[in-house]
């Protein structure tokens, strides 16, 4: 059973791990800082609540965008300079707060730009993890990304609520921007290797990162999980500070401490994940992990005694980081290299997307119809949603090849295209006897899905009318520099045992033709 720590005695992981650490621990200040800042305003809990949506609404926006630029460009430099803008925007909030000039709107609007950075950054430096560690470390990876952001939680709002009480917000603000200039000077400590970034047009890019979470079933469905669990648990994050505040008559240090105890109940829940996870499936993990989440949701509902809240919050941070690291893990897993941080950014696009839809809806319903009953109808919809497991599981991935698979031979074309030229439409043509022909069709599944991840934007498979036993499968691709991008670094070696499946059921060799676009002028009739 490997260790949760085992990747920290890799140097640069460890030197990366602890800078970001230190920047989680900086946002957890500036989200506590921002959030006592707002308690005396009128409507605070929608504004409370607002905070989170302004700091995570972003990654809908820019997750997408941020991830093409993570697989097109230097990730390291791109890390460095999204660094260098955050901390620019942190002395900013820093400086207005201090000559009192921060309003409602405001702190807002520069949260939502934190948010941006955030946005930025996650794509990117998860999508760098599988080059600081080996394969087999990727889950004790994934939990030690999901214990310092735990950590943080834990450190974070405790330190946070001293310094708020003690000096006030700007002083949070303050450390917060400190934190990203030391997360810049460890990226520049880190000596990369040259990577072989494709040139690839951004809006290509794009659409090609989307195609892929379309036809990947398993991606598919982790994001829905996330999405299931994430939205009715965010009424416990987004609410906190009001639970401290008016139901349990705490400070900002307390608040801290309430925080503090998630972030304790998260790093434990780490420390057991290899043991859950060699005891249960991932869909088990999940299911009990949501249905612990739940009965935390129902008891902080009727809780009154700050004592009793701590140690209900203690489960709940071991279910939260429960779930995500298991979410998480598995996404770092199933991605290839190719679309690594466009995938990743899908799912951060899905996760911050309902922690925003979350935190606005349950900030409007505690303001209308109270704490408790919000908190019990959270309850009841994450509870819900683990009944919904035996429906829509986790598929297992674990089985698949994701290493990179070069299945077919260069094409040999009597002149070369130009690379930007398309449509192309390549034809396979196979001799399947009608006794093979349904275990054909079959197989043909998996290699329609295949061929839609890594280019095709359309895809069939007919019988010949005149040949007996000839099935041919077209398929379409924008242009031949995205056919090309096929051959040489798309497919993994799961697609290539899809397409070997199909092709043995050929009684000869499939005929391969690429047909390329001709363009004819329209003349006057």
């Amino acid at each position: 059973m490997t260790s949760t720590w085992a990747p920290l005695r890799i140097g640069v992981f460890r030197m990366l791990w602890l800078a970001v650490l230190g920047s989680q621990i900086g946002t957890w200040m500036q989200t506590v800082g921002a959030q006592w800042l707002l308690l005396g305003e009128p409507n605070a809990g929608t504004l409370v609540s607002l905070v989170q949506t302004a700091a995570t609404l972003p990654v809908l926006l820019l997750a997408l965008p941020s991830g093409v630029l993570a697989d097109t460009f230097d990730r390291r430099r791109l890390l460095i300079n999204v660094q260098l803008v955050q901390l620019a925007t942190g002395v900013m909030l820093t400086g207005l707060t201090v000559a009192g000039q921060m309003t409602p709107p405001l702190l807002l609007l520069l949260t939502f730009a934190l948010g941006c950075g955030t946005a930025m950054t996650n794509p990117a430096y998860q999508a760098v993890i599988p080059e600081l560690v080996p394969r087999t470390l990727i889950l004790s990876a994934a939990a030690l990304g999901s214990i310092s952001i735990n950590l943080a939680r834990a450190i974070g709002p405790a330190i946070a609520g001293v310094l708020v009480a003690w000096a006030g917000p700007e002083v949070v603000f303050g450390l917060n921007a400190v934190s990203f200039l030391i997360f810049a000077i460890a990226l520049l400590a880190w000596r990369r290797d040259p990577q072989d970034n494709a040139a690839e047009p951004f809006v290509a890019a794009l659409r090609a990162g989307g195609r892929y979470v379309r036809y990947a079933p398993i991606m598919r469905r982790l994001l829905l999980r996330s999405v299931i669990f994430v939205v009715p648990a965010m009424a416990l994050w987004a609410l906190l500070p009001l639970v401290a505040s008016r139901r349990l008559g705490l400070d900002a240090s307390g608040y801290g401490l309430l925080l503090t105890a998630l972030g304790v109940g998260a790093v434990l829940g780490a420390l057991i994940l290899p043991r859950l996870r060699a005891a249960l499936s991932g869909t088990g993990m999940l299911a009990v992990a949501s249905l612990t989440y739940a009965a935390a949701l129902a008891v902080l509902a009727v809780a009154r005694e700050p004592a009793f809240a701590v140690i209900v919050l203690v489960p709940a941070g071991a279910a939260w980081m429960t779930v995500l690291t298991n979410l998480n893990a598995e996404v770092q897993l199933l991605l290839p290299a190719w679309v690594r941080a466009r995938g990743l950014a899908g799912y951060q696009t899905a996760f911050f997307g309902a922690q925003a839809v979350g935190s606005l809806v349950w900030g409007v319903a505690a303001d209308r119809i109270g704490l408790a009953e919000t908190f019990l109808i959270a309850a009841g919809l994450t509870a819900a949603g683990a009944a919904t497991l035996p429906w829509a599981p986790l598929i297992p991935s674990g089985h698949l090849n994701r290493d990179p698979a070069t299945p077919w031979p260069e094409p040999r074309l009597t002149h070369e295209p130009d690379p930007g030229a398309g449509p192309v439409v390549v034809e396979v043509a196979y001799s399947i006897p009608p006794d093979r022909e349904a275990d054909f069709l079959e197989a043909m599944s998996e290699v329609r899905r295949s061929r839609l991840r890594t280019g095709a934007v359309q895809w069939g498979v007919f019988r010949a009318g005149e040949t007996s036993g000839r099935m041919v499968e077209l398929y379409v691709i924008p242009t031949w520099d995205e056919h090309l991008r096929q051959h040489g670094g798309r497919l993994t070696g799961a697609d290539a045992e899809f397409d070997a499946r199909a092709r043995a059921l050929s009684t000869t060799p499939p005929e391969v033709v690429h047909m390329l676009h001709a363009p004819v002028r329209h003349g006057p009739r």
